[in-house]
């Protein structure tokens, strides 16, 4: 399904798995990017991604999370 940002979901879990991929293993930034890959590749859509990210925690990790996504739904427009 294709989100309103024009790619699907699967498509913006390996953009987050991209991420997670270049930033150091055990960082703030790996770690939340990791979770929104996953997120992404569990849900239909980016609603519904934006919603389950908002149940992360720590809470450092679910404000890095909401970044990456607000990052990769910029980039898909």
């Amino acid at each position: 399904m294709t989100t309103k940002f024009g790619k699907d979901n699967l498509d913006l879990a390996a953009s987050a798995e991209a991420l997670a991929d270049s930033a150091p293993t055990g960082s703030l930034r790996h770690a939340a990017a990791k979770s929104v890959a996953i997120t992404f590749a569990t849900t239909r859509d980016a609603a519904q991604a934006r919603s389950t990210l908002d149940g992360i925690s720590p809470a450092d990790v679910r404000q890095a999370a909401l970044e990456i996504f607000d990052e990769l739904s910029a980039r898909a427009d």
